[in-house]
């Protein structure tokens, strides 16, 4: 009964102890964070001293003033007997294309028949066409003047056009051949590799070579065959040698097969 009470009274011990423990443990935490919050409001600086005082300001349009228009070239010279006139002399003066101030009055199909005057010059409307320097030219008949020389036009001789050029034909710089073996002049034989004849590998192989204008090997790839033999093939075919290749008199590069027949004896 003894060893019961005493039992019983550690336990509301340890139960004090550890509730005490836990309400300081959570007052703790509590004061913790009203801390970091009061910090946390002095801390932030909102800068409301500063305030600000832009001020925006609208303007009322302003309205340009239009460019004045420049003013036209004449396009009449002055009248029969002025007394101004420098030579030209139209019955129905007609300016150019060119000239973007005159606007023609009407359209029509037909091109005009009358000369053009040159743009700027004083001219003088009469009854009929003519240049200054060169009398009577352009002149059409009306009324009955009688120093009418018909209004031909003088014809400018340009001389015959061009020849063409003889067009010069292209030579292709390498041609393309099919097997060669037959047209070489040196063909040495390739070593057999010893490996392959202890494996009593032997068989044929291709070698797509290119050769220079001199006839000379200068490049070297087995195409087709064993793999044991291909090597052997294309380090003899650096060796062969051919006749150079002319092509219209150039010497050029030409591209072929040469293919070695390996045998065993």
């Amino acid at each position: 009964m003894f060893n019961n009470l005493i039992e019983s009274s550690s336990h509301v011990d340890e139960m004090k102890r550890r509730g005490s423990f836990f309400l300081f443990t959570v007052v703790t935490y509590v004061v913790l964070f009203v801390a970091a919050g009061v910090a946390s409001i002095y801390a932030y600086d909102a800068q409301l001293e500063y305030p600000n005082t832009e001020m925006i300001t609208m303007l009322n349009p302003v309205d340009f003033p239009k460019p004045e228009p420049a003013p036209s070239k004449p396009t009449t010279g002055p009248s029969v007997g002025s007394g101004h006139s420098s030579g030209f002399v139209r019955r129905n003066p007609t300016a150019s294309v060119n000239d973007p101030q005159v606007v023609p009055t009407e359209t029509s199909s037909t091109p005009s028949t009358n000369p053009i005057l040159p743009a700027g010059v004083p001219f003088t409307v009469g009854n009929h066409d003519a240049n200054p320097g060169i009398p009577g030219a352009g002149r059409h008949g009306g009324g009955g003047s009688g120093n009418n020389t018909g209004g031909t036009t003088p014809v400018i001789d340009v001389g015959s056009p061009p020849k063409p050029e003889p067009v010069q034909k292209t030579v292709p710089k390498i041609i393309s051949k099919g097997p060669i073996t037959g047209e070489a002049i040196s063909l040495p034989k390739p070593a057999y590799p010893p490996l392959a004849k202890q494996m009593r590998i032997q068989g044929r192989v291709s070698v797509q070579v290119l050769i220079d204008e001199a006839g000379r090997v200068i490049s070297a790839k087995a195409i087709d065959g064993s793999p044991a033999l291909m090597h052997a093939a294309q380090k003899a075919a650096f060796e062969a040698r051919f006749s150079p290749t002319r092509l219209s008199g150039q010497p050029v590069k030409v591209s072929g097969v040469i293919t070695y027949n390996f045998v065993l004896q």
